[in-house]
């Protein structure tokens, strides 16, 4: 196999560049960042959730986590509350304001990234999400590969 992988990591690479670039085009247009709506789609259609769950559940590094929540507090979409359980953390929810933009961006959002999807079918969906959830799979497992994976 010698150095085959690079190519197709090249590949992933540039999808997700694409596709950040892409999607980012549709974001931008309702005055966010892709990490703001990262958050705030993250967010929709919660009760909230604490940093840590937020860190796990978007593509937002830790570092940068706080600064984004700070600028969408700002501009009035998320409140922040101490949680009553642990005084150093925070639970971080949707303003009535940030549901708004929710319901309005998402749907957009997510119907401007369907598009590059439209020539896919079932079959389609199943082979890339199988590919993609092994090398995901193999990744958490620190590269060990198992039986069941060829």
């Amino acid at each position: 196999m010698g150095e085959r992988y690079l190519k197709s990591v090249r590949l992933l690479a540039e999808c997700m560049q694409g596709f950040e670039r892409f999607s980012g085009e549709s974001v931008r247009q309702h005055g966010l960042t892709h990490a703001q709506f990262d958050i705030i789609a993250t967010l929709g259609n919660t009760p909230g959730m604490s940093y840590k769950e937020l860190g796990e559940r978007t593509l937002i590094t830790k570092g940068t986590l706080t600064g984004v929540i700070e600028r969408l507090e700002q501009k009035g979409l998320v409140v922040r509350e101490r949680s009553n359980d642990d005084k150093r953390s925070f639970f971080v929810r949707l303003t009535p304001g940030g549901e708004a933009v929710f319901c309005d961006v998402f749907p957009k959002v997510v119907a401007h990234g369907k598009q590059l999807f439209a020539g896919y079918g079932t079959t389609d969906f199943d082979a890339l999400d199988a590919a993609l959830r092994k090398l995901r799979d193999r990744i958490a497992a620190g590269g060990v590969s198992h039986p069941s994976d060829k």
